[in-house]
């Protein structure tokens, strides 16, 4: 029931060779310079217009290098919140761009010809002095546990790219998410955009010097691609520890067979999958 994490150099293109086409999953809390207010998240936050101007600008630099390097084909898709908040003209007008709210989809457009998968801002799962660290919704989980491991929107939603085949190739964010997605995707590559001191507070690297270093690492990517594909062997356990107890009373989480998940505490709802996606119905 462990997690597989296996080595790939990239799809292989319908001609024949690799694949030339990428996809960047776009998120705000990991971004340089970014803190959020002191107990909130980002969207009533006054740092939040700056966070998607520089989410704006790392997205541009991974773009800008896998284009040089000659990708055919790029996805950008705004994942936080709502969806909606990247400066999509300041993107190169090549790009496809997936955005909104209320599909129920993770990656959209997303299949097995895509060469790998590109993580801008995402955030540590919940540990001591990750800024803005959380799973999902800060307010509703204060962790997730695949296999009795904790997991984060990185190792989930690495997991749905996996059902396609489609490995990680790059994660830029603060360094304890780095450190956790370098536990999860060993070959892939890593930006640090700033050290976290506590949940709203960190020492930050310039925001050009940040971008400068993305743009030149994806470059690499797109003339070598290189990642791990991030799969769950089903049937795997899934453990959700909710922030009140009322939020596990009341959840619908059905595991594989339609049954409640069992409550192992009263914070706690634990239960097998055999799909990952299933979690989507529910958060």
């Amino acid at each position: 029931m462990a997690e597989e994490r296996r080595f790939s150099e990239g799809a292989a293109s319908p001609e024949g060779g690799r694949s030339k086409k990428f996809y960047i999953a776009v998120d705000l809390e990991g971004v340089a310079c970014v803190i959020g207010t002191n107990g909130q998240g980002l969207r009533n936050s006054p740092d939040y217009p700056f966070a998607c101007r520089q989410a704006t600008k790392e997205t541009k630099a991974a773009v800008d290098g896998l284009f040089a390097a000659g990708a055919d084909e790029i996805i950008v898709w705004d994942c936080h919140g709502t969806g909606w908040n990247l400066d999509y003209e300041m993107l190169d007008p090549r790009v496809k761009i997936a955005m909104g709210a209320g599909s129920g989809k993770r990656f959209p457009g997303l299949d097995r010809s895509f060469a790998g998968i590109l993580f801008i801002g995402y955030h540590a799962f919940d540990a001591p002095g990750a800024v803005l660290s959380h799973v999902y919704s800060s307010a509703g989980f204060s962790g997730m546990f695949l296999n009795g491991k904790p997991a984060g929107e990185l190792q989930i939603d690495a997991a749905v790219a996996g059902k396609n085949d489609v490995p990680v190739l790059f994660v830029s964010s603060d360094d304890i998410c780095v450190s956790q997605a370098k536990a999860s995707f060993p070959d892939a590559r890593f930006v640090v955009t700033k050290t976290s001191l506590a949940w709203n507070s960190c020492v930050s690297r310039h925001p050009d010097a940040v971008c400068e270093e993305i743009r030149r690492k994806s470059e690499e990517i797109g003339k070598d691609p290189r990642g791990n594909v991030y799969r769950l062997e089903a049937p795997f356990r899934l453990d959700v520890r909710f922030k009140r107890m009322e939020g596990a009373q009341h959840s619908p989480l059905t595991d594989r067979s339609g049954r409640p998940f069992e409550r192992t505490d009263p914070y706690v709802l634990s239960g097998e999958l055999d799909d990952i996606e299933t979690l989507f119905r529910y958060i």
